[in-house]
This record gives C-alpha cells, structure tokens and sequence, in this order.
C-alpha cells in the first residue's frame, strides 16, 4: 500500500533507532488501560518531533510539522478489547473556546478535546510505533484502503465504505511504523491469540489554529 493511493504505508525498521530511548521515556506507565493519554512525558516530545519519525512526517506536511497528540495502546491477554470502525475526528487543545466551526466538545482523560473543521484532520498524518511485533493473530489494525479520500463520513455511511474500499490488516514487527492519513476509517479486532501488543500513536500536524485555540501537544 501506498499513502499517496491507499491513505497507509508500511516503514520497516523505522522506528528502529530510537526504539529502546521511546521505551526508556514511557516507563512507568499503566498496563491497565487500553489507551493512555501521552501530556508532558519527559523526553517524549522531542523523540517524536526530531528523530526520524518527526522528519519522516515534516517531508510530507511541512517544516512547520509538529506532533499534536500521542497515545499508548496496550493490548494483552488481560486487556483484549475491540474498536469498530471509525474516523478519528477529534483534537486535543489547551483549553476550550468558542470558535466558529469547532464543536462538539469533549473530555477525555481530563483532556479538552474538539471535533475541528474536517479539512483540518485531512491535513494530518498519524504515525503508529510498534514496540511489540502484531500478526494477524494479534489483532493489527485494519484499515479501509482509500477511504481517506471519502471526507467526513456520517456514522450511518460507515460500513457502506468499508465494504466498496474493502480491508486491509497492518501487520508489523518491533521497530516498524505504519504512516496513514489521519481520515483513513480504521478499526481494530480482538486479538485470537493474545500477546502484548503496545503501539504509540502519534498525530502530526502543521496548522495553526484560531487564536486562542491551541494544540495541546505532547
């Protein structure tokens, strides 16, 4: 797959280099919650915004390119849960304010978070580390290929695109990074067989948003 036809790429190894440094920087997190939140992790931001993976992501959005948000997935044999399809809509921000075009509000893990102007999140990339290898045993994440030229998609029209754009599993090893546009409708299964699967999911973007409205960050 390619992100220019299919909104997904599979980078091999790319995550290889600084793999040991990310786990020094997310140790002592929960393993007991699917997804965590990453705000303020000493030594995160910079791993993510400088090393190959900010670079990888500045070619394709920009110089201005910065990463806005992260979370830790943590999968395993105890915490084996399950996503349906989606689009990820939301943005995480410093603080609410209203401005036209951004809405509704939510909060998540005590984070503010804002549904934006749909072109906004076609300006997006996300990026998702592998610290575990996923096979199709393992729950991968599956992602509708092309449907991220599809724009935002009423919850109703969902299933509808997956079945024209059909499905396809990211399967990895430790160290590799799937590179997708940020609209693409994704999901992921139960694991059959369960075994920890952490990934790190980093969104990127080189918008500025509205005065006083601000990227969270990581």
């Amino acid at each position: 797959m390619t992100l220019e036809d299919h909104g997904a790429a599979h980078l091999p190894g790319a995550a290889a280099p600084f793999l040991d440094a990310l786990e020094v920087a997310l140790a002592g997190q929960p393993r007991d919650r699917a997804g965590i939140r990453l705000h303020a992790v000493p030594g995160l931001a910079m791993l993510l915004a400088h090393d190959a993976l900010g670079r990888c992501a500045a070619r394709l959005l920009g110089p201005d390119t910065r990463p806005v948000r992260a979370i830790l997935f943590d999968k395993s044999d105890a915490g084996n849960w399950a996503l349906g399809w989606h689009q990820d809509r939301t943005i995480a921000v410093t603080a609410r304010a209203e401005v036209p075009g951004y809405g509704p509000w939510s909060l998540k893990a005590g984070l503010q978070h804002v549904e934006p102007p749909f072109a906004v999140i076609e300006r997006m990339l996300t990026l998702r580390i592998h610290l575990d290898p996923v096979d199709a045993d393992n729950a991968p994440l599956l992602v509708a290929p092309g449907s991220h030229r599809l724009g935002r998609l009423p919850d109703g029209q969902i299933d509808s695109a997956v079945a024209r754009c059909g499905v396809a599993p990211c399967e990895a090893e430790r160290g590799d990074v799937w590179l997708y546009a940020t609209p693409i409708v994704h999901a992921s299964a139960a694991a059959v067989r369960p075994r920890r699967r952490r990934v790190v999911q980093v969104d990127y973007s080189a918008d500025r948003l509205p005065p006083p409205l601000d990227w969270l960050g990581v």
